[in-house]
């Protein structure tokens, strides 16, 4: 795509990790240019090089075209909407000032959120793009239902859950529903963001509690694969997940071990290996810039996936399974990994903002 056609992209939320890999995962994106960023009042006012000075906290240098750019503050939603076709939303409040933040922003220009605040609302569609990229079917009602020309918002589901459920939806994509899942996962310490855990907190040490994480990692999944009705989610009712959550002394990358029953007939393993190993979603059919090929990627050996090895698979954005077992107390068992501040942050969101243009939802805003 062209330079002068590519959508204008604003990032709340820049100086964080979050948007800090928004930038760097977006330099020299095809389809989206970097024009805006946003932040606390702190750093309004100052050029973003400034801004971040001693806490760029991301692989790689500032891109240089982002480096002058001035901060302005993410209260100022009338400044975006005169330089920004979209947003992706990673800024810090408390979570009920997020959500009407980003209802101003909605009704300006579409948002891409990071940010939990809108995941249960009953007409925001939470994306795995993999998983159930139907769901974006709910934006011309939530638009009727809010009033809104221009904008709507779309949300990612938390990082804990990125790991375990595109290995079990393709199961059930294939005709294997799942009745329950057990699942523990290992969570790196990014996942708390900067300057997160302390160190001497971490070190020789695993946290076997992250607040909320494991309802929401019960949750969320719930309202992924369910359905929409009368222009709402509903949630799925025929699985039940059962989820500890650990936080663990590693820098990227969450693991889970899942163990997993079937609601029918269970499948030979080589069987549910074949369905990972060609497993594709619309992403990788539509060959969207930042889609994983493939976007499940099966680890043979016995010690693995491991994240200091496998977190950068696909750029960050594949899941690697493995140790794929029977289980002694339900049916099948398995581990596997992603990439937290990648797939499970920025990068899935700009995956999601990808599939929202192929699908003619995000448009250059014809400023008046």
């Amino acid at each position: 795509m062209n330079k002068k056609m590519k959508l204008r992209v604003g990032i709340l939320g820049a100086t964080g990790m979050v948007g800090q890999n928004f930038i760097r995962l977006l330099n020299d994106h095809p389809w989206f240019e970097v024009c805006y960023l946003a932040a606390s009042q702190h750093s309004a006012g100052k050029e973003y090089e400034k801004a971040v000075a001693g806490r760029w906290l991301v692989e790689g240098e500032i891109p240089e075209q982002v480096k002058n750019i001035t901060v302005n503050s993410v209260l100022e939603v009338e400044n975006a909407s005169n330089a920004c076709d979209f947003v992706f939303s990673a800024f810090n409040m408390e979570k009920e000032e997020i959500r009407k933040l980003e209802e101003l922003y909605a009704e300006k220009m579409p948002v891409v959120s990071n940010n939990s605040a809108h995941r249960f609302s009953a007409d925001v569609p939470m994306i795995i793009p993999e998983v159930n990229p139907q769901h974006l079917d709910i934006i011309p009602a939530q638009r009727q239902n809010r009033g809104w020309e221009k904008g709507f918002i779309v949300v990612k589901p938390n990082c804990s859950i990125q790991s375990f459920i595109p290995p079990v939806y393709a199961l059930i994509s294939a005709g294997f529903p799942v009745e329950s899942l057990l699942v523990t996962t290992l969570q790196a310490v990014s996942g708390a963001g900067y300057p997160g855990m302390a160190a001497i907190g971490m070190i020789d040490n695993v946290i076997p509690h992250i607040n909320g994480e494991e309802e929401k990692s019960e949750r969320e999944p719930l309202k992924i694969l369910g359905t929409i009705q009368n222009d709402k989610f509903v949630d799925l009712d025929s699985l039940v997940l059962s989820v500890s959550c650990n936080r663990v002394p590693v820098r990227h990358g969450h693991l889970a071990s899942v163990s997993l029953k079937f609601r029918d007939d269970q499948p030979a393993l080589e069987e549910i290996l074949n369905i990972w190993s060609s497993f594709e979603g619309e992403p990788q059919v539509l060959n969207l810039p930042s889609a994983p090929h493939p976007p499940i990627l099966v680890r043979n050996e016995v010690d693995r996936p491991q994240p200091a090895k496998d977190r950068e698979a696909g750029n960050g954005m594949a899941i690697s399974v493995g140790r794929l077992r029977d289980c002694p107390l339900l049916d099948i068992r398995f581990s596997a990994l992603s990439h937290n501040t990648v797939r499970g942050a920025a990068g899935g969101a700009i995956l999601s903002a990808e599939l929202l243009k192929a699908k003619g939802y995000l448009q250059p805003i014809i400023q008046n």
